[in-house]
């Protein structure tokens, strides 16, 4: 539920209008979001692997410790504090704001005040325990699911949409001309897959984390790849990708055109409750990095306090929630998801990396998973 709540959150419902600006073709577009779901369930399986060897707070921190040394550990908690993690807070804060703005008329500075709003929320949520945040965390990750499913059915059981709207399917363009566009798209697609990872940041309150991180990983992975793509045929099947291209908002116009306006609120409203249980997900686990962090005296010494009575790293979400509120104030959406992808990506290559080095560095620790194919 972590893994699958932080994934589904603004992307799916924002970027296809990016990615239809760039690849002209029905192909290319559902191509792409197959090609960053593969990339992102190669990263979960090398992640598995690194997970069962130290299940304990910090994730991808902890393994780039373990292989590269202190330094690059220090490097990557660092970029997730300064835009890693608290960009994608940040963006999807203003997802859920921008959203809003379709019940609410509101002007740029009242959607980053309310995206402001959100993120004080939810870090007060989760600094009164892990069980209530987690608790949060499964309810809207059902509703999620269950809304994505509902728009997947609507879509191609009612009338509105027009095989038609696939055409053209096949690109004109030399395979040359393609490669820079598609490249840009997948930075799209790869934001809205982002969250994978999330489950290794909380390894250490994870019952049996030997078993169940490499199962949470790779079932999360695999449902949200078989979601995006049908979401995404049926965007298509409901919009040229002409129209697409242009929208602000593809779930509620796709939503449109088969249900009226009341289909477009209800999936704006869905919309918003995404953003929102996404970033109670990523709150809730890219606190841990700093903590672990802070543990070992490579981040502020008071981040690795844990109140005696919720259980909860406090300061390390306090100081996550403000550093986010002041991206909020720096950037678009756009903006913050580049930087966000740009960044992280560098540190999950590593990260895969470190399986082949740790094969070598310590091959007689115990690993109840093996990535496959490594």
């Amino acid at each position: 539920m972590l893994n699958v709540g932080s994934m589904i959150g603004s992307g799916i419902f924002i970027v296809p209008s990016t990615i239809a600006l760039y690849l002209h073709s029905s192909s290319s577009v559902i191509s792409v979001w197959v090609i960053g779901g593969v990339i992102s369930l190669f990263g979960a399986l090398s992640i598995a692997e690194l997970g069962t060897m130290f299940p304990r707070a910090g994730g991808i921190y902890v393994y780039l410790s373990e292989a590269y040394g202190k330094l690059w550990g220090f490097l990557y908690g660092w970029s997730s504090f300064t835009v890693i993690m608290t960009a994608a807070i940040a963006a999807v804060a203003v997802a859920f704001a921008t959203y809003l703005g379709y019940f609410f008329p509101l002007s740029p500075f009242e959607i980053k005040l309310i995206a402001i709003a959100s993120i004080v929320f939810l870090t007060t949520i989760n600094c009164f325990g892990v069980k209530f945040g987690a608790t949060v965390q499964n309810g809207f990750t059902f509703l999620k699911i269950a809304s994505l499913g509902l728009l997947i059915t609507l879509g191609f059981v009612f009338n509105g949409g027009s095989i038609h709207n696939f055409s053209p399917f096949f690109s004109n363009e030399n395979f040359s001309s393609l490669i820079s566009p598609l490249g840009i798209a997948l930075i799209a697609v790869l934001w809205s897959y982002d969250g994978w990872i999330d489950i290794s940041f909380v390894a250490g309150e994870v019952k049996e984390p030997q078993r169940n991180i490499p199962r949470s990983l790779f079932i999360s992975t695999i449902i949200i790849i078989g979601l995006y793509t049908l979401i995404n045929c049926v965007y298509n099947y409901l919009l040229p990708l002409d129209v697409m291209t242009k929208s602000q908002l593809v779930a509620s116009d796709a939503a449109t055109t088969i249900v009226g306006n009341i289909g477009a609120s209800f999936v704006a409203a869905a919309v918003m409750l995404s953003a929102f249980g996404a970033n109670n997900g990523f709150v809730f686990a890219c606190s841990r990095i700093y903590y672990a962090m802070a543990k070992e005296n490579l981040f502020f010494k008071s981040v690795a306090y844990v109140h005696p009575k919720f259980e909860t790293p406090m300061v390390s979400l306090i100081a996550q929630g403000i550093w986010s509120c002041v991206l909020v104030v720096s950037g678009t959406y756009e903006q913050l998801f580049t930087y966000v992808v740009f960044a992280s990506w560098i540190f999950y290559a590593m990260s895969a990396g470190a399986v082949m080095i740790l094969r070598k560095k310590l091959p007689n620790t115990t690993r109840s998973y093996k990535t496959w194919g490594y």
